[in-house]
């Protein structure tokens, strides 16, 4: 039998998918992170990944798992909109919110997962983008473009939601339909990207470029432009450091590879900005 080589691996088709998939999705995650991280908002993603996890698991209990992105998307849409709808209200903070739903959302996917026969728990805590099928990546590939227009097209109004949130209100925009568009267009995009990271480390590609294009960057428009680019490479890097790794005996996973990289360009960005700083 012959041995695998670098060229059998990069050019299989489903690796190539891989990594046009990934990379939308990276996109998405990276220029609604920006937004997050300057509301204070950031660790949303992991709650969220947390309830995109349990989803999953009820969609394999139910025996819909072959159709996960059906059940996820309107489920951890839902959560979102409950999150924002209870931190308005109650005043509390929306970071109390999000670890009272996580955690609900952990226990029951634990115990759904437990009950599902065929379920890869690790597959959705970690991540398996290599291991998903055809139809998910188009269905992936479709929402990636979507967000991203939709976010081109608001972009005007959600920069002023993200900068001033009382002027907006003043100027008669309805900040509070521009949140709620905010915290939909998360919702999708973490759900998407829990199948390159997981539920647990999916908060890295929202927070990760986010710091880095703020260290880099001096406007709103140059911090999307270096969140972006800090995504690509991250994602990219961390997927062909996992593509290499089947060519040694352990293969790494492509979530942890991917944040490892990102912790690598976020320090690289401040070890950049520390010397122009000092020059």
């Amino acid at each position: 039998m012959p041995s695998l080589t670098l060229w059998d691996i990069l050019s299989d088709p489903t690796t190539l998918r891989a990594f046009a998939v990934g990379s939308l999705m990276s996109l998405c995650l990276a220029v609604m992170g920006v937004i997050l991280v300057l509301k204070r908002y950031a660790l949303i993603g992991h709650g969220l990944g947390e309830i995109g996890f349990a989803s999953t698991a009820i969609a394999a209990l139910i025996g819909l798992g072959g159709y996960s992105l059906a059940v996820s998307v309107p489920l951890v849409c839902l959560t979102s909109l409950l999150i924002m709808y209870f931190d308005r209200k109650s005043g509390m903070g929306g970071d109390v919110f999000i670890g009272i739903f996580s955690t609900v959302a952990l226990a029951v996917g634990v115990i759904a997962g437990k009950f599902s026969s065929g379920y890869s728990m690790e597959s959705s805590m970690f991540g398996s983008i290599l291991g998903v099928s055809a139809g998910y990546m188009a269905a992936a590939a479709a929402l990636s473009v979507l967000i991203l227009a939709v976010f081109i097209l608001l972009y005007t109004r959600l920069f002023s939601v993200t900068f001033d949130e009382t002027y907006a209100r003043a100027s008669e925009m309805k900040a509070d339909s521009y949140q709620f568009v905010i915290s939909l267009l998360t919702s999708v995009a973490v759900v998407m990207g829990m199948r390159v990271l997981g539920a647990m480390m999916i908060s890295s590609f929202i927070i990760f470029p986010a710091l880095t294009a703020r260290r880099l960057s001096g406007s709103f428009k140059s911090m999307i432009v270096f969140a972006a680019a800090s995504a690509f490479v991250s994602f990219t890097g961390g997927m062909l450091l996992s593509v290499l790794s089947q060519l040694w005996p352990r293969h790494l996973p492509v979530g942890a590879c991917v944040v490892m990289v990102s912790l690598f360009v976020m320090l690289a960005a401040m070890a950049v900005s520390s010397l122009k700083t000092k020059k």
